[in-house]
């Protein structure tokens, strides 16, 4: 990609590959500080069917739009993917409270097989709100350079694109999510399902407005 001469995030192929990366990334971040590999059971996964969908996709080295042939590509690209990786673990980490809730009626057992592997709840409920509050902020950011990276190429800040909109309403799940949760006192299963409905709501986001609608963002 180096003979191409720009960042390998222009078209799906390449940005799949980099969030299969980030997903990685971000999760190898959380298992640094919370010791424990079964989390990488249920959040690594989105990394391989990432990874396997890009096979799919045509992968040659093609000349970029006008509208891509500009620096805001790398922050505003970036910031979204790290804040999908964020939301990727959340939402795996969610998956794993729901089970152990499932599972043990609520508590965990050390005879209970598989589940006696789990965190406990508490801490999954903590990387919950941890990789949330992670993602937030880097969804905002994404945004915003999206809007100014907009106004750069477009002539207008907003345009109400399909992207731009489904973007919004991801952030919106996510404040909802951080609201209850500070405000509100939100905890377990309630929090744990808002943060599948985020993630379902950021993968629409990220292939559903590419494969299914059409708009100002089609080509990534």
């Amino acid at each position: 990609m180096i003979g191409a001469g720009h960042a390998p995030m222009t078209n799906l192929y390449e940005s799949m590959v980099f969030f299969a990366w980030s997903i990685v990334l971000i999760y190898l971040i959380f298992e640094f500080q919370y010791k424990n590999r079964i989390i990488g059971a249920f959040v690594v996964p989105f990394a391989f069917l990432s990874m396997a969908y890009s096979l799919f996709l045509h992968s040659g080295i093609e000349p970029l739009i006008p509208a891509l042939q500009s620096n805001w590509l790398i922050s505003h690209v970036t910031t979204c993917f790290l804040a999908y990786a964020a939301f990727t673990v959340s939402c795996g980490t969610s998956i794993m409270y729901l089970i152990i809730t499932k599972g043990t009626g609520g508590e965990k057992k050390k005879n209970n097989g598989l589940l006696s592997y789990f965190p406990e709840k508490m801490i999954l409920e903590e990387i919950i709100y941890k990789s949330i509050l992670a993602g937030f902020p880097l969804l905002t950011m994404g945004i915003m350079t999206g809007a100014i990276w907009a106004n750069y190429a477009w002539g207008t800040y907003w345009s109400w694109d399909p992207k731009e909109t489904w973007s919004l309403i991801t952030w919106f799940i996510y404040a909802a999510f951080l609201h209850a949760r500070i405000t509100q006192g939100w905890r377990g299963k309630k929090t744990a399902v808002l943060s599948i409905i985020g993630f379902v709501a950021v993968i629409f986001t990220y292939l559903g407005v590419n494969l299914i609608l059409s708009g100002l963002h089609s080509y990534l």
